[in-house]
């Protein structure tokens, strides 16, 4: 049975001017989690990232095992976007606006950011950002269907992606609510697998959020954003 391997980014450069770099951690992150998946006997067949950064960086260490397939469908949600259309604050996660430069930390930023998310939901196809909530969850499932059907029988795929990401795919594997989406997405932790198998039935979520290599490896690498 073929599996994908959906792996969170290493951490980002919140507060900088470009959100879109793997901070040190992050750097760090990424090497861990390759050591540890190569001692598990992980060998992909395909490597796959969004067209981000921070996904191309987290993917760096793990360029001997095969080349790197960009496909933007993995992307991240624009967090600034859905700020400025379902929010009231002029706080955004980069740029001159940027949390940090306001004081606002990253978990003050989640506190502003959930609502917001809650409103993208909502609106659906009605929200006047460049990418709504169903085209954003449509395309991350679309790109997992896709992906499965290109591989062959015990062939495992990595992508690297991003919390947004895998959280959409995540709750529709689970046939969740949408409304479990930002929660689902607040607790993935950078560099975690979400393991999803695909059978004859179509997809099946097998785990998710798996970060045993940080906790094995440094606790202080556990990290959110």
């Amino acid at each position: 049975m073929p599996t994908v391997i959906l792996v969170r980014h290493g951490q980002a450069s919140f507060g900088a001017e470009d959100y879109d770099v793997l901070s040190p951690a992050g750097v760090r992150q990424a090497e861990v989690l390759a050591a540890a998946l190569r001692r598990r006997g992980v060998a992909p067949a395909r490597l796959v990232s969004g067209s981000l950064r921070r996904q191309a960086e987290t993917a760096a260490p793990f360029g001997d095992a095969a080349e790197l397939e960009v496909d933007p469908r993995w992307d991240e949600y624009d967090a600034n976007a859905v700020l400025a259309h379902h929010a009231e604050t002029a706080v955004r996660l980069d740029g001159p606006e940027r949390a940090e430069q306001g004081g606002v930390s990253s978990r003050q930023f989640q506190a502003l950011l959930e609502p917001a998310l809650r409103s993208w939901l909502a609106a659906a196809e009605a929200s006047p950002g460049d990418q709504t909530w169903p085209q954003f969850a449509g395309a991350a499932r679309a790109a997992l269907a896709d992906l499965g059907e290109r591989l062959d029988r015990g062939e495992t795929a990595l992508v690297f992606t991003s919390g947004g990401t895998i959280a959409a795919v995540c709750a529709a594997l689970l046939e969740a609510p949408e409304a479990a989406f930002p929660a689902l997405s607040r607790v993935l932790v950078n560099t975690s697998l979400s393991k999803v198998a695909i059978g004859a039935g179509g997809a099946s979520l097998i785990s998710f959020n798996d970060h045993s290599h940080l906790e094995d490896a440094d606790r202080s690498l556990v990290t959110y954003r």
